[in-house]
């Protein structure tokens, strides 16, 4: 076993602890960025000027009469920017831009007093427009020719050879939604200057170390004059990772220029209506398969919706590709990714960050062609896994580890929630119940860890042990209620060999802990995990010298274990607080920065060939839903899981991820339907579900009737911290075998054999036209009924 995936005697890691600040949660004690505002003395309040037209250039902006609105401080433009006027990495992102590029676009921001006189101030700011054409739906985009950033292409064998060699060849369009994160804590920044005139921003980022590059060079200064903490954050899931960065300069901003904190808070239809969701896309695909249904050769294209400037968009599209084979095994595969330019906020990170994207083609392809092939959908999904020791590799060139996995949960999923049997029930109720129905599906899961830029995957850590004995952990992770905190308390806890209790974490700043990479792609355990785990092995090491000497020891024979050092085979031992204090006087340092760098991982972006991935986590859901056939409308009977997450860190923490996880997947693939103003009307461009009466979001009554998590067991991961998996993306993906059950349901509707196309989300509506599709098929093959020309 590797020496980072090695537990030592009594660890605190594997042990289920609720969440470190879950009492803080459940009581309104626990502070978020905006809570700082009322500790803050004299805050001035930032409000956007927005226009609501979908693009158009600014031929004049007249700030005069908010000026003239009391209690109005300053409004800020671009010409107070004396550094670069850009939010994005790409610099294609301004931060006060010169052209409206969404409808609802900041071309300004004005300070006051109160957020009420700010946002009286925003009314009377005068924008004058010179409107220019817009692109809103994808497909106008496509239809336009309207791109931008890379188009990577994969291939992998012969495609035209394994098209010819198959028996069946089938295509088909896909098109699905986009996601709103939908996090509880809309984006929030302070930002504040000190008596040495350096910038303190508090902000709720995922992303700090980018946080601080960004205000520095809007303000022009080095990094090391800019500070930014993240406390913790109101959920993010990816929508915090490249998005807090405008909104933290504008703030830091308006506080170099006054002289005074200056907060930005986001109201929720703001937040709806500026910043980036999960990319929508569409998908055109050809694949063949063998006369056994297995898969031939895979021709598609994918295009991203990246909205109207980069963000992440190029990098969500190489991991969609990435993941197009989900647990298949394609031999030949030509795929091409793309990211439209349209005129609506800019799509960025969402949990699964494009794998769930090209991961949903495959299925809807599987969940499409099984009956197309007279096949069951679980038989063909299982016929073409990955099979361990045959020399597969992705489409991408990567050795599949752990392949056996794949059917080891699936076959686990099946046994504990008793497939078999039920489906022989569904199968009779199906039949005894004209106007209702019931689908299961089950689905599996193959998805990469590791940032796909193999410079991400790197992370540090301070820890800091004071002469009483207690420990202080920094590290460059941030919280959005994940549990990360928790599990690095327990392996700094389990790598220095004291309680728990011993150990504090301390908030996220750039100024101790530097270049971090940031908190996402699931990476956040095993980066930080392994910087703290060095950082405390550095101490463990000096202060079992230090007790080796005491006890008159080797110090190879001296272990540390739950606060006490001994010797192996003898009677010495040594508290750990008597420990600390003669290493203090023995002038032994008690500080050690830490670092980590995952290894193995090599990619080429020009060839899309390489291993970008540390390992693959494995999954499988069953999924049993029954649907009404007169409306479409269906709820969740039942939902059994397997999971693979390594030997988990801290199970309570890993399940709750698992379930939070299919549950926001559920709401993506059923539920949650953006809609936007695609008329030439005078609101072209809006959003038009901008708040939670119109945006339908999973809740108590979406939830499972049943729910059944297990993690697999005996899995552990060499080479990753204490043999851990991440969790934080792959379970969202579980949610197909809900969209797959409710497939299977509609299609109930119709004939043996039955297959319908499903959009996605699959909402009551979609339910309904799938249910109808399946009666008009049975209805063509009753006697006398016409039959259709063959296509």
């Amino acid at each position: 076993m590797s020496h980072l995936s090695e537990r030592p005697e009594k660890p605190v890691v594997g042990v289920s602890l609720p969440h470190e600040s879950a009492h803080l949660h459940v009581t309104g004690a626990a502070l978020y960025t905006d809570d700082l505002v009322h500790r803050t003395k004299d805050v001035l309040h930032a409000h956007p000027v927005q226009v609501m037209k979908a693009r158009g250039r600014v031929t004049a902006l007249r700030t005069g009469a908010a000026l003239a609105v009391p209690g109005v401080v300053r409004v800020l433009t671009a010409a107070d920017v004396p550094g670069v006027n850009d939010a994005g990495m790409k610099h294609d992102e301004p931060l006060f831009p010169d052209e409206v590029m969404f409808h609802g676009h900041a071309v300004a921001w004005v300070l006051g007093e109160t957020a009420e006189a700010a946002r009286l101030g925003a009314e009377a700011v005068e924008v004058e427009l010179d409107e220019l054409p817009s692109l809103i739906s994808l497909r106008d985009a496509i239809a336009a020719g309207s791109f931008h950033g890379a188009r990577p292409v994969m291939v992998t064998g012969d495609v035209d050879a394994g098209f010819a060699d198959s028996v069946h060849v089938f295509s088909g369009e896909f098109q699905f939604s986009d996601q709103e994160h939908f996090y509880l804590e809309t984006h929030a920044a302070l930002a504040l200057v000190d008596e040495n005139g350096q910038m303190f921003v508090q902000s709720s980022t995922q992303h700090p170390s980018e946080t601080q590059e960004i205000v520095a060079h809007v303000l022009g200064l080095p990094s090391h004059e800019v500070t930014v903490q993240c406390l913790r954050m109101g959920g993010g899931f990816g929508g915090k990772e490249m998005q807090p960065h405008g909104f933290a300069a504008v703030a830091a901003l308006g506080a170099r220029l006054t002289g005074r904190p200056v907060r930005v808070r986001l109201n929720r239809t703001q937040d709806l209506t500026m910043s980036g969701k999960r990319h929508g896309f569409h998908a055109a695909w050809r694949i063949g398969f063998d006369a056994d249904g297995r898969i031939q050769a895979l021709d598609a294209t994918l295009t991203a919706d990246g909205g109207w400037s980069l963000d992440l968009s190029e990098p969500v599209v190489a991991r969609a590709l990435c993941h197009i084979d989900n647990t298949y095994w394609i031999p030949n595969a030509r795929v091409a990714g793309r990211v439209a330019r349209t005129n609506k906020v800019s799509n960025t990170a969402f949990r699964g960050f494009g794998g769930p994207q090209g991961m949903l083609v495959i299925e809807d392809i599987m969940g499409r062609c099984a009956p197309l092939l007279g096949l069951d959908p679980m038989e063909l999904r299982e016929r073409n896994f990955y099979r361990p020791g045959q020399g597969q590799t992705t489409p991408y060139g990567q050795p599949v580890t752990h392949a056996e996995r794949i059917s080891t949960v699936w076959r686990q999923v099946q046994d504990d929630g008793d497939v078999a049997h039920r489906r022989r029930e569904i199968a009779a109720f199906n039949a005894a119940h004209p106007h209702t129905k019931r689908g299961l599906a089950v689905t599996g899961i193959k998805f990469g860890i590791s940032f796909n830029l193999t410079a991400f995957n790197q992370g540090g850590a301070l820890v800091l042990i004071y002469k009483d004995g207690s420990v202080l952990v920094n590290h460059g992770g941030t919280e959005m209620g994940q549990g990360l905190h928790t599990k690095m308390l327990q392996v700094a806890a389990t790598t220095l060999g004291v309680p728990l209790h011993k150990v504090r974490l301390a908030p996220t700043r750039t100024d101790k802990v530097p270049n971090t990479s940031a908190t996402a792609a699931s990476a956040g355990a095993d980066l930080n995990g392994g910087a703290v785990k060095n950082a405390c092995e550095q101490l463990r090491e000096r202060l079992v010298r230090v007790a080796a000497t005491r006890l008159g020891a080797n110090a190879s024979d001296v272990r540390i274990v739950e606060g006490v050092a001994r010797v192996l085979g003898g009677d010495g031992e040594l508290p750990w607080d008597d420990l600390v204090r003669t290493a203090y006087f023995q002038r032994v340092q008690l500080s050690a920065a830490g670092f980590y760098r995952t290894e193995g991982l090599h990619w080429d972006a020009r060839t899309f060939r390489g291993s970008p991935f540390k390992y693959f986590s494995y999954g499988a859901a069953a999924a049993e839903v029954e649907v009404d056939g007169f409306t479409g409308a269906y709820r969740i009977r039942r939902v059994d899981i397997v999971h693979d997450v390594g030997d988990s860190l801290s199970p309570m923490i890993d399940i709750g991820q698992v379930e939070g996880g299919f549950v926001q997947g559920a709401g993506w693939l059923t539920l949650e339907d953006l809609r936007w103003d695609t008329g030439d009307g005078p609101h072209r461009g809006r959003l038009l579900t901008r708040a939670a009466s119109t945006y339908k979001l999973p809740s108590f009554s979406e939830m499972p009737e049943e729910f059944h998590v297990r993690l697999l067991e005996n899995a552990t991961e060499e080479g990753a911290v204490y043999g851990s998996k991440a969790v934080g993306e792959p379970p969202l993906m579980l949610a197909f075998s809900v969209r797959e059950a409710l497939r299977q349901a509609a299609a109930a509707f119709g004939p043996a054999g039955t297959g319908v196309e499903l959009a996605s989300p699959a909402t009551p509506e979609a339910v309904y036209w799938a249910i109808e599709a399946a009666r008009r098929a049975g209805d063509a093959t009753r006697p006398g009924a016409e039959v259709p020309n063959s296509v």
